[in-house]
């Protein structure tokens, strides 16, 4: 099954999956948010001024790089977010992403044979949160979506189509609740 694997992604892309593994250690001793910061900028990440960033993890490293990933300003990022870096994932200033939040950018339902693939096929869309947004714990943001400014998502929440600003949503799928004007 792993030679299978190699043949379908390359030799190339399975020296970076191995990679991915070994920086997932090395995050993991980074024990203080601003050695995070650090290296999320030595590896190329854009991350903004005062943010604060716990022990996250990343997937798809090895199809996108940390260079998909851009925090803005004061950005509070709790632990055991998931990052899927294999497209754009991008905070503006004073996003805040609780515990447990999933940011998928791709889907992908296995190896192109898998029956489901005609109808649920692979794809790659980045995922952006606008200013002063915040999402709950144990939401998930699913791929192509846009979280617009000022928006309040819901704990648990599945945010599986854009959402305009200034709004509080919740449920799965995730709907608009009520407005924050």
């Amino acid at each position: 099954m792993a030679f299978k694997a190699i043949k379908i992604i390359g030799i190339s892309s399975s020296i970076r999956f191995i990679f991915e593994e070994l920086l997932k250690l090395v995050f993991l001793f980074c024990i203080f948010p601003p050695m995070r910061s650090i290296l999320l900028r030595i590896l190329g990440a854009k991350v903004g001024k005062g943010c604060i960033i716990h022990r996250f993890e990343f997937i798809n490293l090895y199809r996108g790089s940390f260079r998909n990933l851009s925090l803005g300003d004061y950005c509070f990022i709790g632990n055991r977010v998931l990052f899927d870096l294999a497209d754009k994932i991008a905070l503006g200033n004073h996003v805040t992403v609780s515990e447990r939040v999933t940011i998928m950018t791709h889907l992908n339902v296995g190896y192109p044979d898998h029956p489901l693939q005609p109808i649920f096929p692979s794809n790659r869309n980045g995922v952006s949160i606008g200013n002063g947004s915040f999402v709950g714990v144990n939401a998930t943001v699913l791929s192509g979506v846009t979280i617009g400014p000022k928006t309040f998502v819901a704990a648990g929440a599945v945010v599986n189509k854009s959402i305009d600003g200034s709004c509080l949503v919740g449920g799965v799928p995730a709907r608009p609740i009520r407005s924050l004007n």
